[in-house]
Order: C-alpha cells, then sequence, then structure tokens
C-alpha cells in the first residue's frame, strides 16, 4: 500500500470520530450495549419497578409503628421506657422531692387525687404569677395524680405509700375524705423534720398577692381563721378565743411552719388528736377538728400567729360580703374557696368572680392544659 493511500485512510477515520464525538452527548460514556450497562438492564423491567414500589409503600406504612408502643408515650427527650419511668415516680421519695423543690430553705406544698387536677392548675396559675411555683410540692394522693404531674412538670410531685382510696377521697364527710385529709400532719412533719419552712395550701385556693410579705417575725407556725364574721383590720394576731364547741375555728388550708421543735409539737399532737377522733358515721368529721384541738391543747408551749383577716379572707366571707369585698379591695392575698362543697359548684362561684383561671389562662400554669 503506497503512503499516500496510508495518509488517505488515516484522515478518514480522524474524521468518522470526530463525527462520533458531535453526535454523542455523552462521549465519555460507554456505548449502550456495553458490558458496564448489562447488569443493571433488569431494574427498569415493569415487574422490578412494580416490586421496588411495593417495597416503598410496606416501609412507609409499617416503619413508623416499627417502635414499641411504649415509645409513643415517651416524650422527644424521654429515652426511659414508660414502665422505667413509672418505677421511677413510684421510688421517688419525699426526702428526695423536697430537696428538689425546695428554694431557700422552703417548700409550698399540696395534697391532690386525680379529680382535683384542674383546681391543681387553677392554683398553680395564681402562684406562677407571684413567681414561686418553683418551690411548689405535689404530694400525689393517688397514681394517676403522680404519673400525670412528673409526666408534665418532672420532679414535683410524689406518692407517700400506702395511697388512699381515690373514689372516696373527694367526697366530703366520707371516710375516704377523713383518711385523705388525716395524712396531711405526717406529711408536714416529716418535712419539719427534714429541716424546711413549709407552706401548705388546699387547692381550691387562689393567690392574689404573695402571702409570704405576712409572714411576720419567727413564729413557730402561722394559721387562719376560718369564721366570716368581720374582724378589725388591727385584729390581734393571738390565737382567738374558744367557739360553743369549746375549740377555735381555726381552718387547716392555709397553714405555714417553720422547722421547729413548737411547729413539730404541734403536727404530733395534731396526730394523736385525729387518732382519739377517728371518723365515724355520726360525727363525719375531718381533720381541722382535730387541727384546731391540737393548737387549744398547746397554745402556752408553742409560738402561734394568727393572720390578718383582710389578707387571708375566708370562703363565708369573700364570697358572700361584697361590701367588705369593696371597702378591703387590694388587700387580699389567698382566697379560699370554702362554705361550699361539691367540684361544679366550687368552680362556678370561681368563675363568677373571674378566679376561674385554668380555661384561658392554661399555658401560665407548669401543667400547661390537662
Amino acid at each position: 500500500m503506497s503512503s499516500s493511500s496510508l495518509h488517505q485512510r488515516q484522515q478518514q477515520q480522524q474524521q468518522q470520530q470526530q463525527q462520533q464525538l458531535l453526535s454523542d452527548p455523552n462521549p465519555l460514556s460507554p456505548p449502550s450495549n456495553s458490558p458496564f450497562h448489562r447488569p443493571f438492564a433488569f431494574l427498569f423491567t415493569p415487574t422490578t419497578l412494580l416490586v421496588l414500589l411495593s417495597l416503598i409503600v410496606v416501609l412507609g406504612v409499617f416503619v413508623p409503628w416499627a417502635r414499641t408502643p411504649d415509645s409513643l408515650f415517651r416524650g422527644a427527650g424521654d429515652r426511659s421506657s414508660p414502665a422505667a419511668a413509672a418505677a421511677k415516680w413510684r421510688d421517688y421519695t419525699l426526702a428526695e422531692a423536697a430537696a428538689f423543690a425546695a428554694k431557700n430553705g422552703t417548700v409550698i406544698v399540696c395534697a391532690v387525687s386525680e379529680p382535683y387536677l384542674p383546681f391543681l392548675s387553677n392554683w398553680l396559675i395564681s402562684i406562677a404569677r407571684q413567681k414561686h411555683q418553683d418551690k411548689v410540692l405535689v404530694i400525689a394522693e393517688d397514681y394517676a395524680t403522680l404519673y400525670k404531674v412528673n409526666q408534665k412538670w418532672p420532679g414535683h410531685a410524689v406518692l407517700v405509700p400506702p395511697a388512699p382510696d381515690a373514689q372516696t377521697a373527694h367526697k366530703f364527710g366520707s371516710q375516704g375524705f377523713f383518711n385523705f385529709t388525716s395524712r396531711r400532719p405526717r406529711h408536714l412533719l416529716h418535712i419539719l423534720e427534714l429541716g424546711y419552712n413549709v407552706m401548705y395550701n388546699d387547692v381550691d385556693m387562689v393567690w392574689l398577692a404573695d402571702p409570704f410579705t405576712y409572714l411576720q417575725g419567727r413564729h413557730d407556725i402561722y394559721f387562719t381563721d376560718d369564721m366570716a364574721a368581720v374582724k378589725p383590720l388591727n385584729h390581734s394576731h393571738d390565737l382567738p378565743a374558744p367557739g360553743k364547741k369549746g375549740r377555735t375555728y381555726i381552718c387547716s388550708c392555709m397553714i405555714f411552719l417553720r422547722p421547729t421543735s413548737g411547729a413539730k409539737k404541734i403536727m404530733k399532737k395534731w396526730i394523736d388528736e385525729l387518732h382519739d377522733q377517728p371518723w365515724s358515721k355520726k360525727s363525719k368529721s375531718n381533720d381541722q377538728p382535730a387541727f384546731n384541738w391540737a393548737l387549744n391543747k398547746t397554745a402556752g408551749q408553742v409560738d402561734l400567729y394568727l393572720l390578718p383577716q383582710v389578707a387571708f379572707p375566708s370562703g363565708g366571707l369573700y364570697f358572700k360580703n361584697q361590701t367588705w369585698v369593696e371597702e378591703t379591695k387590694g388587700l387580699h392575698a389567698i382566697i379560699h374557696n370554702n362554705y361550699i362543697t361539691g367540684f361544679e359548684k366550687k368552680i362556678k362561684r370561681f368563675f363568677e368572680f373571674g378566679l376561674w383561671l385554668v380555661d384561658e389562662h392554661s399555658y401560665e400554669s407548669p401543667l400547661g392544659r390537662l
């Protein structure tokens, strides 16, 4: 072959390669019939695509449920199972809970069963407005309350076993109610023995001002009169004279105690009086008469302080004497919704006086919306 013929053939081959490069949009890819493409061709058959689509559907439906049922009840930051969390709160002691809740050596305590949770939240809103909610310790009187409060507000609820009968604990005058309230002095005594100041409130109360500003001096125990009769604004802070039943009518629902021997003495005497005056179908008693007998019988041995009526009125005064309420407006600290029984009646009265906060202000409660 002549050199000129060879040169012409080389030129023809170069022209063919240039034309192929211009016509191929992916010049760096191997040809479609290349061995590199053949192993993956089966992925694009109708059968394979149908299998892949089915797999995607199956995964999409069942993977979200692949977690254990327990995990559905956990918060985003809670890696423990509900069983482990329940065991933790069952084993949570009053000493641990008081140490957690106490601020500046003081704990605010209430005792609650599940039916009263809306009242608890209402009370907490009013305390939060006075910036004292972090001191609150809820003594749960049933496991439902223990778990629910600690789920919403970890560490702020404790149950001191044995739990009373939750079905009857909220019925005023019942033996269950007596059993429920008669546990109170034991809880308070335990906290005093741990070395804390303790304020006790029933949860059918609302704070309108900071009650701590009224705790003048260094007395053993501070309490409120449960009578509806109006006292002078400058009334004595001594224990009032006994009434017709031979004892005073001090309310056991709002108490402040310092960890002194005098305060502990009253709690022990209260426990003794409850033992000596058990519930009966005839008396249908509660803890308050025993508390008054304890105060009366230790009056000369303990430093007592009656809080001002204008700041801590009974429900019999605040809700039934509007003239007095208007005359003393701005001087009230804690309002007690007593002198009435029944959930619905209490809620209705709070609502009528603008004190039922939980419906419109649940976001202010540490528990949120229940």
